[in-house]
């Protein structure tokens, strides 16, 4: 196979890698805790535990400035170090009774793995191919989704929890041969390390924010950067408990969520590209935000019909598509916030921001949710959208967003 498929291939491995124990911290352990009759409140505040995805840009810098095992390289060396470590913690969470500290375990290795993967990316990839590369990494991340969410909850009927998640151990061994078969990246094995990392790395951080943060404008961009997840994640960390208290067992869940969900997804994020390119990226923004926030309307309904599986399915993939379409148009509009000096440290700031407030005051839906009922919930997760919504309009009207 000739290096750029090769490449390819490697990079759809990687995908997999990165995608594979994002549902262990997430909506499957919300499963497995639900199961187990956790209170709601403690379901919610699992939305802290994805806080390493929010937080890696801290350490970030160090990815850079250290080779962690001699004569691999930075990627590699870096990858091979975490990636043994994150099936040891998946490992722990199989042989566990849902713990907690597990699942916070891999949330950090795996967010360090993503550091590694997407410097990995931007570094072998020339910049005409970084759509394509980020193409097959998207759709290696959703496989792997599907595999350690509706996969594993499928998978619990017939084997158990213990066994469906050794088999997820079991694939987590993969990405090691993965990053065996990756070659270093040219830029990475040229770039000479510095003797005083502790101020590279200081400098790393400092300059792309003073970068951004002397730009006009800049302090509305960065909140409604931070506020709009905020509704999307009240609904998603409380679904697996809806689902419960609606009479759905695993099963109507994991299909429900299964492959339709994700073709849905891709569906509405080859859309919303589209819509971009037509409409241009302000309107584009407008019409697909408030679009998922009326989506979320759909979860309401459902919460007052219990046991309708029709409308379960035809939640999820409503959810699943508009949802595809909004991140399509916010990521394109990320990208637009970068500049070219410091778009690979501005993007990972960005994007670590922009789940902040999902992984912090998301984690007290349970509590909100156990008070006010599903019904009301939804309805205010639904009206969490509206802050994000409403500072994008002022920030068009302001020309603090830079798109045209």
């Amino acid at each position: 196979m000739k290096w750029p498929e090769r490449s390819l291939a490697i990079m759809g491995g990687f995908g997999f890698a990165s995608g594979l124990p994002l549902a262990l911290s997430g909506f499957t352990l919300q499963q497995w805790l639900t199961e187990g009759h956790v209170a709601r409140s403690v379901i919610g505040l699992t939305a802290n535990i994805g806080l390493p995805y929010t937080l890696k840009f801290l350490w970030a810098p160090l990815l850079d400035e250290i080779r962690p095992l001699p004569g691999l390289g930075r990627r590699r060396g870096w990858l091979l170090a975490i990636q043994p470590l994150l099936v040891l913690a998946c490992l722990w969470l199989a042989l566990s009774n849902a713990s907690i500290a597990a699942a916070f375990a891999i949330a950090l290795l795996s967010a360090t793995q993503d550091i590694a993967i997407d410097a990995w990316r931007i570094e072998t990839f020339p910049p005409d191919r970084q759509g394509l590369a980020t193409a097959v990494y998207v759709w290696g991340y959703r496989v792997a989704m599907l595999v350690s969410g509706s996969g594993v909850i499928a998978a619990v009927s017939l084997v158990g929890w213990h066994v469906a998640l050794l088999g997820i151990t079991a694939l987590a061994t993969l990405a090691i041969g993965v990053t065996l078969l990756a070659e270093e990246p040219p830029a990475a094995a040229a770039r000479p390390l510095r003797a005083n990392w502790m101020a590279r790395g200081w400098s790393a951080l400092r300059d792309p924010l003073a970068d951004f943060l002397g730009r006009a404008g800049a302090i509305p961009v960065l909140a409604y950067v931070a506020l709009f997840y905020l509704g999307e994640g009240m609904a998603g960390v409380m679904l697996a408990p809806l689902y419960r208290d609606l009479g759905f067992d695993r099963v109507a869940v994991a299909t429900a969520i299964g492959p339709f969900s994700l073709f849905a997804t891709m569906a509405g994020i080859g859309l919303g590209g589209a819509l971009v390119a037509r409409i241009g990226l302000r309107r584009a923004l407008v019409g697909t935000g408030f679009t998922q926030m009326a989506a979320m309307a759909m979860y309401v309904w459902l919460s007052v019909s219990p046991g309708s599986h029709a409308l379960l399915f035809a939640t999820v993939l409503v959810e699943a598509l508009v949802g595809g379409l909004a991140s399509a148009a916010f990521l394109a509009y990320l990208s637009t916030l970068c500049t070219a000096s410091f778009a690979a440290t501005q993007y990972a700031l960005l994007s670590s921001l922009a789940p902040l407030a999902a992984r912090t005051v998301a984690g007290f839906s349970g509590y909100l949710a156990q008070a006010v009922g599903w019904p009301a919930f939804y309805t205010i997760a639904m009206l969490a959208s509206l802050p994000a919504m409403m500072i994008m309009l002022y920030n068009i009207r302001r020309a603090s967003m830079r798109p045209g």
